[in-house]
């Protein structure tokens, strides 16, 4: 038997031995083989496929995320970055990525200044930085890749040559997107998004898949498709170069971790934002869980005051460690997180929390495991929907808009710089005890390292299986307001009014709402040799377990 190999993609596996209610609805796809769960379902069959070829964990995951960067266009797609975490279920060795591209190197706050811009644009050429997708892709597929790279691109292909139906959630996500005058043609089929259940097509975005396919990894920073983001930039006005996608290079790096009640967590280091998520559980381990459950009024309290004191640390100190200074080893230590959490008051909320002095939007997420037990978790962005909005003229797909997370402070070290890569959102995550390894992600902004923390309290503390941790309710931070805490319905309405006499700022939102997130979760039990998958019910995915080799008659 090949050995097992696991790829976590916006997928979550919680504790086994839990009973559940069945109060959340979707059951975990479990399989000796391997498994794919992904944020939409054609995409998930895609990476399935994959694992029956033969191929491993990374075939599945590059081979999903193509399908998604066809069927979630808006989220994800090689115009955007991606990180991911890799446990090899042979070594136990975990390995990371951080592909996120950097500013063209004559993007500077001067040259923003000079055509009278005073704040980082959040949409339009000058917005794009280098994207590190593809680059990211091929250093994976390189270490840990079976399967010809070309054969990783046909069902993404197929489908932007022969289309797809529009499904509901990212037929919502396409209302409000900006778009240059490339974007409307591609995207506004008849002048406007295509309809609920529509056939959509792409040729262009086929055609790109194709030269990707066939040529390689350098056909996007040194051949035609980079010649036409080039052309494309400069027709806008941007700053892009040959030199800035030539030179642009991901970086292996080793995950950051802490343990919370006997797990350890991983997160990639900065420039992302998974630090936060490590603090906030760090500060919600100085008090035990809450007996009146995941969503009593104390727990709740408790969790929302930790994210507000890490995210402060998160919004002071977050950069590119290559070029500013991030005192990661002091936000994470034990001693530090206790000195935070004394700050909490359990009768009163605050949201003004200033950053402690430490010692020393739209996204895709998937995550893949296969039948040697390997994980992947895996994540790609464009950042806001549809990123930039400008789309590469005869190449259908659009530019992240990752620049817009830069400050033009001089004095933050997130400040924009040439070469330099932003403050990025997108987290990919891992964490195991003993026998048990998790491969999980939550897509969402700035509401990835609070949904993460979530997700393994409802796991760690609570007792759920990876789908129940996944399903339950959950609640977030309003865009660019960290005061405004939306909190699905689902949440009891006398644990609310509370809350609310505690001071939060709270909004109820619909249940399973799609503001919250979406995730997916992927469990290797190594003794028992099974794999547990869980895909969100806020999104249009599903978990698929790669298909056995059916005797013939």
């Amino acid at each position: 038997m090949r050995p097992f190999t696991l790829i976590a993609m916006t997928l979550l596996v919680t504790n086994l031995a839990a009973s559940q209610d069945r109060a959340y609805g979707r059951s975990m796809v479990i399989s000796p083989n391997g498994i794919v769960a992904t944020s939409h379902y054609l995409a998930s069959q895609a990476g399935a496929r994959i694992l029956a070829q033969g191929g491993t964990a990374v075939d599945a995951a590059i081979a999903a995320n193509a399908v998604l960067s066809v069927t979630e266009p808006m989220m994800n797609g090689i115009g955007g970055d991606m990180f991911a975490i890799y446990w090899d279920a042979k070594t136990g060795k975990i390995s990371g990525i951080n592909a996120s591209g950097w500013a063209p190197q004559a993007l500077t706050p001067d040259h923003l200044r000079a055509k009278g811009i005073t704040k980082m644009p959040s949409h339009g050429i000058d917005s794009v930085t280098v994207p590190g997708a593809v680059a990211g892709w091929a250093a994976m597929h390189k270490r840990f890749g079976k399967l010809p790279w070309r054969d990783l691109f046909q069902p993404a292909i197929y489908y932007a040559e022969n289309g797809y139906a529009v499904p509901e959630i990212i037929h919502d996500a396409w209302a409000n997107a900006y778009f240059t005058d490339e974007g409307k043609r591609v995207f506004l089929p008849n002048g406007h998004p295509p309809e609920l259940g529509a056939v959509f097509k792409n040729p262009d975005y086929a055609r790109a898949l194709r030269l990707l396919a066939d040529r390689g990894p350098d056909v996007f920073y040194r051949g035609e498709i980079g010649q036409a983001l080039i052309a494309t930039s400069s027709e806008l006005g941007g700053t892009m170069t040959a030199e800035d996608l030539a030179q642009f290079a991901p970086e292996w790096v080793d995950p950051i971790s802490t343990d919370y009640r006997g797990w350890r967590v991983y997160e990639l280091p900065p420039n992302g934002q998974g630090m936060a998520a490590l603090s906030m559980l760090n500060i919600m381990e100085q008090a035990p869980p809450s007996a009146d459950g995941p969503q009593g009024t104390a727990e709740l309290h408790k969790k929302i005051e930790a994210m507000q004191l890490a995210y402060a640390d998160l919004q002071r100190y977050l950069a590119d460690p290559r070029v500013s200074t991030v005192p990661t080893s002091g936000l994470l230590s034990k001693q530090y997180a206790a000195k935070r959490a004394k700050l909490i008051d359990p009768n009163k909320a605050r949201c003004d929390y200033g950053a402690g002095a430490p010692t020393g939007s739209d996204t895709t997420y998937l995550t893949t495991v296969d039948r040697e037990g390997n994980i992947v978790s895996w994540i790609n962005s464009n950042y806001s929907e549809f990123g930039s909005g400008v789309v590469v003229k005869g190449m259908g797909f659009t530019l992240q808009n990752r620049g817009a997370l830069f400050a033009l402070d001089p004095a933050h070290p997130n400040v924009l710089a040439g070469h330099k890569r932003p403050y990025h959102t997108i987290i990919p995550a891992f964490m195991e005890k003993g026998d048990q390894h998790i491969g999980f992600g939550i897509m969402g902004g700035a509401n990835q390292p609070l949904a993460h923390a979530q997700f393994v309290s409802n796991l760690v503390d609570y007792g759920m299986n990876v789908q129940a941790a996944i399903s339950a309710p959950r609640f977030t931070v309003g865009r660019g307001d960290f005061c405004h805490i939306p909190i699905e319905s689902r949440v009891k309405s006398d644990v609310i009014e509370a809350l609310r006499a505690k001071g939060h700022n709270l909004e109820v939102r619909k249940e399973y709402t799609s503001l919250m997130g979406r995730g997916q979760a992927i469990l290797h039990d190594s003794s028992k040799k099974m794999n547990f998958a869980a895909s969100d019910p806020r999104a249009d995915g599903s978990a698929e377990a790669e298909p056995p080799a059916f005797p013939h008659p």
